[in-house]
């Protein structure tokens, strides 16, 4: 009896992966695409340079920076360098040709002083904030208002001023508030739109994770599995590691603030609970499976 040969049966093909790709990288690019417009954005504004004050050929230019934004002192921190332009100043701005003195608003710890002829050096000088809160972490917002009055031999000289910000964790807006001499400004503080946009996804993250731990509680409660230890292993893990992932919140936040009463304190209380409804329900469990064996 000769044997039959049987070609072997055509592969089966598989399911395309290409329905599940495409909206995968139309995802990615959108996202990459939103967040570029985002980070250039923000970096256009703080590349800004807002002025107010006098325009005249003989006047003295304050370049003002703002270096940190302190919410828990209520404070910022200006470097503050200063620049003499045509008859007021000597050696291309770098000294005053007399003493020079620069008069600040009452938000501003100190006023400032050069002898004539002396090289000019940068200064820091701290200004209070007013309003807002702390505890509004991340919706907190804070004004002040920023002055310069510039006194040589005795009387008013023309002041432009040049302001403009490096702190990369809070946005500045400013609205020139004097037509004067002096240059004034009125600042808006508030938490820079990379660290809300990251402040808002840790709160979701924060309810994410104990939505995942009450499902897996109604798993393990429900199905009468008794001490399923990897899962109390994952459910304390991820109690403990809440805690940690909270505290990389950028801009060291205060207990109490609205990121902890919008979602870490009551993830923490949820994940709490479960932890214990899976343990108790698991004891039973295992007694009542141990004394019917």
């Amino acid at each position: 009896m000769t044997s039959t040969w049987d070609p072997p049966p055509p592969r089966r093909s598989g399911t395309s992966v290409l329905p599940v790709l495409i909206p995968i990288a139309v995802l990615i690019v959108a996202a990459v695409a939103v967040g570029s417009w985002l980070q250039f954005s923000e970096r256009q504004a703080a590349d800004t340079v807002r002025t107010a004050g006098s325009g005249a050929a003989d006047r003295v230019d304050v370049e003002a920076t703002v270096q940190r934004v302190d919410a828990a002192g209520r404070e910022l921190v200006l470097r503050v360098r200063v620049v003499p332009r045509g008859a007021l100043g000597e050696e291309d701005g770098t000294a005053p040709v007399a003493d020079l003195g620069l008069q600040t608003s009452a938000a501003t710890v100190g006023d400032l002083a050069f002898k004539a002829h002396e090289r000019l050096t940068t200064r820091d000088v701290r200004v209070a904030l007013s309003g807002g809160s702390i505890g509004d972490y991340p919706f907190d917002t804070y004004e002040t208002d920023i002055e310069f009055r510039a006194v040589m031999n005795g009387g008013r000289v023309p002041v432009r001023l040049l302001f403009s910000n490096n702190d990369t964790l809070f946005s500045v807006t400013a609205e020139p508030v004097s037509p004067r001499q002096e240059a004034a400004l009125a600042l808006s503080v508030a938490r820079s739109g990379s660290l809300l946009v990251f402040a808002v996804f840790m709160m979701l993250v924060m309810w994410a994770l104990a939505a995942s731990v009450i499902i897996g509680t109604w798993y393990l409660t429900t199905r009468g599995e008794g001490l399923v230890w990897p899962a109390l292993a994952w459910m304390a893990a991820t109690l403990f590691a809440l805690s940690a992932f909270r505290n990389t919140a950028p801009g060291t936040p205060p207990i109490g603030c609205v990121l902890d009463w919008f979602a870490f304190l009551w993830a923490e209380t949820v994940i709490a609970l479960c932890l214990i409804a899976v343990v108790v329900t698991g004891v039973r469990t295992s007694l009542r499976q141990k004394q019917a064996g």
